[in-house]
């Protein structure tokens, strides 16, 4: 099973994170899943960037983007190459490293 390590955030994840989850999972899932409450306004719809992360390693071992989520990243605060939208992206049998960026589009939570 691949492993996810979440770089330190100092909301979601103050001394980092490394999760182990089944492959076919989305990352935000797998965050959700382990108590990392990474913002998803949309409920993971593929509408909104609030769960945009940052793919520092593993990226090729991710499912590819789709044109609606690469055209969502347009608007993601920090875009980077290896940006993904944590709800888009679905685990293979590789590690990732993963950093969720200091801000979001969203102006006030949603608590989910």
């Amino acid at each position: 099973m691949p492993i996810i390590k979440i770089l330190p955030h100092s909301e979601y994840c103050p001394k980092g994170a490394e999760l182990t989850v089944g492959a076919g999972t989305s990352i935000c899932e797998a965050l959700l899943e382990n108590g990392i409450a990474i913002e998803h306004a949309c409920d993971m719809s593929c509408a909104c960037t609030t769960c945009h992360v940052i793919v520092r390693e593993g990226l090729a071992s991710l499912n590819p983007a789709e044109e609606t989520e690469e055209d969502l990243l347009d608007r993601a605060w920090g875009l980077e190459p290896n940006s993904r939208l944590s709800c888009q992206a679905i685990l293979g049998q590789k590690d990732v490293v993963v950093e969720i960026p200091k801000y979001s589009i969203n102006h006030a939570k949603e608590n989910h």
